[in-house]
């Protein structure tokens, strides 16, 4: 390591330790975007979200108990009470070992170390991170918006970076979209299943009203996430709280009030029921998948607001794994209530309500108690679909940061007062509701879950491949780092997505029509072949990954330009903390 870079990375770790309180957030700010502009982007927005705030997002995201509620019908077709707890379990284990590489990939950029090395410097002070020989201030790596497709340029081979970020972007933005349509498409049925409900069955609204219910919330979703920064941020507490809230009341109400209804402990962990049509029963079961899947997605969401977040290098892994993890427990916790709850698998399946789990409540809690507690659950799905509506939006950003969409020049313009992409909201609005159109299928959950998962999961396991591939010695550890157990996770967490891609292709039920027929393989296909005939005919010749926004400040100078630019660098540091 050079002096320069010694020197740099000494006076960023002692600057920490010698500023308390606000002194030192805004120290940690200063070189989370000075670390930033060292990846090549100048810093667009505010830094808001503190360590429990991107947690809560990361969580909030993830919706829980709304989640479950919408996806209960695809357990229960493939497995019945086995679906419900085995078909949640054994996906969430494997999604670990994606959050895991995605977790150490976050904290740590490839070719980026600019944290006071402990090669031959007195160890770090204040807060810091000790790994082996090498040590970390908060601030020593930061992600920026990118996020995964930077992973895959920067882990790629030199010759095939720009197509290994085309390919991840492309997939990533794919699956953001379809899993912002399919969140509010699912909210907008829990509307309809409470106006049921609430009716008597008087008020039974048909896909068409559905519909645009949907773009009401699509609506209302650009609006909140156009908002500041500060504000999103604010409101993820709110969402987490309601989120844990909302979840623990309906676990302790299905295991409480379902009475004489509550079926036995072997029944629940055993009873297997194939609803699908498909012959076999194996297959049927793996088609359960489609809940935990769903469910957990987007929670690459903490890389994404890394340029929002304070000591990103350090919360936004925190936050993967935390949020995967709880997410994970939670849901697995809901479903095996249900499972104890659910007195006929068959008769839920039967029901008018559009959402099993709805009919579920109505069962065990009447009406008044039905609505009480899914007037919650939609409240978490509203506000589940607008954190989405922010990760999917500062995606785009990022992705047309870099010149790679159509009309990127539009997408990329950050509004002047609220420092938020609003652009990039809206065109995530509009695409939503135009994908929202696959609502008049009888599948239009499976469509929509699918495309979103395919997308979003291709777009986790691209960076991951390349790091267990050409990547293996291009990244420098974080403060979170899996040491050597980076390579059987990292390929336990390739063959699963590679399965599970394919499984979610298939129809829900056997011999599928126009109707029934799962439209993920027509979402995944059109993006596929747009993204390839432009990659082939225009952007191998111009698209080169991620662009650098800023100058390089060391490039070209000489020994006692570069001093006097790290003094007047470290001036000015001390003249932004001072100030706050």
């Amino acid at each position: 390591m050079s002096d320069e870079k010694r020197a740099q990375g000494q006076v960023q770790a002692e600057e920490v330790h010698e500023h308390g309180g606000d002194g030192a957030l805004a120290t940690l700010k200063h070189a989370d975007d000075a670390l930033l502009a060292k990846l090549g982007y100048r810093s667009e927005f505010r830094r808001e979200f503190s360590l429990i705030e991107t947690i809560a997002f990361a969580f909030s995201i993830m919706g829980v108990v709304a989640s479950v509620s919408s996806t209960m019908y695809f357990p229960l077709i493939s497995g019945g009470h086995v679906g419900m707890v085995f078909g949640w379990l054994i996906p969430s284990l494997f999604v670990m070992t994606i959050a895991a590489s995605l977790a150490e990939l976050t904290s740590a950029m490839p070719y980026v170390s600019i944290s006071a090395s402990c090669l031959d410097l007195p160890p770090c002070k204040g807060l810091s991170i000790w790994s082996g020989r090498r040590c970390y201030t908060d601030a020593a790596t930061d992600s920026t918006s990118a996020g995964l497709y930077y992973f895959s340029a920067k882990l790629a081979p030199p010759r095939w970076a720009p197509l290994a970020s085309w390919i991840t972007g492309w997939a990533n933005v794919t699956g953001q979209v379809a899993l912002v349509c399919s969140i509010d498409f699912t909210c907008a049925q829990m509307i309809t299943t409470a106006l049921s409900v609430g009716s008597d069955g008087a008020i039974v609204l048909g896909a068409g009203p559905t519909y645009g219910i949907l773009l009401a919330i699509l609506f209302t979703h650009g609006i909140v996430c156009s908002a500041a920064t500060w504000v999103i941020a604010r409101l993820n507490i709110f969402y987490v709280l309601v989120n844990v809230g909302t979840t623990i009341a309906a676990i302790v109400l299905l295991l409480t009030r379902s009475g004489d209804r509550r079926v036995s402990t072997s029944t629940a962990f055993t009873m297997y029921e194939n609803n699908t049509g498909w012959s076999n029963n194996a297959w049927a079961f793996l088609l359960a998948f489609t809940a935990p899947m769903w469910t957990l997605t987007g929670y690459d969401s903490a890389a994404h607001i890394s340029e929002e977040t304070a000591g990103a290098a350090r919360a936004a892994p925190i936050a993967i794994l935390v949020g995967v993890g709880a997410t994970a427990s939670l849901g697995w916790l809901l479903f095996i209530s249900a499972s104890f709850a659910a007195a006929s698998v068959p008769d839920l399946l039967a029901s008018p309500l559009p959402l099993p789990m709805g009919q579920l409540f109505l069962d065990i809690l009447g009406k008044h108690g039905m609505l009480a507690i899914w007037s919650l659950i939609i409240v978490v799905q509203y506000v589940t679909g607008a954190a989405q509506g922010v990760d999917a939006s500062r995606v785009v950003f990022a992705f047309a940061r870099d010149n790679a969409l159509p009309g990127s020049r539009w997408w990329k313009r950050m509004h002047p007062y609220t420092r938020t992409p609003v652009n990039a909201v809206w065109l995530v609005i509009a695409m939503s509701g135009i994908i929202g159109l696959l609502g008049f299928s009888e599948t239009a959950l499976s469509s929509l879950a699918g495309a979103s998962v395919i997308g979003l999961y291709v777009s986790y396991v691209t960076p991951i491949f390349l790091r267990i591939t050409s990547g293996r010695d291009k990244l420098r550890p974080g403060p979170f780092s899996l040491g050597k157990w980076y390579m059987p996770i990292g390929i336990v967490a390739v063959a699963w997505v590679s399965f599970i891609t394919v499984l979610l292709m298939f129809p829900p039920e056997i011999h599928p029509t126009a109707e029934t027929m799962n439209y993920a393989v027509v979402i995944i296909m059109s993006v596929f072949v747009f993204a390839s005939v432009s990659w082939i005919f225009s952007a191998r010749k111009w698209f080169k990954g991620p662009v650098r926004t800023v100058e390089d400040h060391w490039e070209g100078s000489s020994s006692g330009e570069i001093e006097q630019k790290k003094a007047m660098r470290v001036e000015e540091h001390e003249a932004s903390v001072e100030s706050h």
